[in-house]
């Protein structure tokens, strides 16, 4: 789906196809760079960080194992609750290993200082964050992401895996979402 079968619902396109996957692409260099000879896994957290785990993944020109984790603190909502549940745990063991977790979105930074700390806790040799999108003035949490896309105001953005009620995550653009859709 593109932004423009969706037009009525967003006020603006922030980012294309075309402009997401050339970024992509330059994270995949620069982590390349910083991880050449290292034992790597990327977690991604389902299930916004599908598309660009995927993308990543593919972006890059070693070999990289990928595991996942599904954790939850929004709900149905447009706000982070704050509190976070694990709904589904690493396969891997991650002990003396370099975890890169990559997310589409750190938003309150919340989720991911949990998150950060509780791999941080099973032993690995490394925890960082790689993100498409950080949203510096609603940050609740200092949380420091090694590698981002952009950084982006804080308004409702939808596309790339990010949702309103399921809905959106398939668009191949980065939009702003219309409020009136959401309120």
């Amino acid at each position: 789906m593109h932004a423009s079968d969706v037009a009525d619902d967003l006020v603006e396109v922030l980012f294309t196809e075309e402009q997401i996957q050339a970024r992509v692409a330059e994270m995949a260099t620069e982590i390349e760079r910083d991880y050449e000879g290292k034992d790597l896994v990327i977690v991604g957290v389902l299930r916004g960080a599908v598309m660009i785990m995927a993308d990543l993944a593919r972006s890059l020109t070693k070999h990289v194992e990928m595991d996942w984790m599904a954790v939850s603190s929004y709900g149905s909502g447009t706000k982070s609750s704050g509190v976070v549940r694990i709904l589904k745990d690493l396969d891997a063991d991650i002990t003396g290993r370099h975890v890169l977790i990559v997310d589409e979105i750190i938003d309150t930074g919340l989720t991911l200082s949990w998150l950060t700390s509780n791999l941080g806790s099973r032993g690995p040799a490394s925890v960082e964050i790689a993100t498409l999108l950080r949203k510096p003035e609603a940050l609740q949490m200092p949380i420091e992401a090694r590698y981002v896309g952009w950084d982006i105001p804080n308004e409702f953005v939808v596309g790339y895996g990010l949702d309103y009620r399921e809905r959106y995550r398939n668009m191949r653009d980065i939009g702003t979402l219309a409020p009136s859709v959401y309120s």
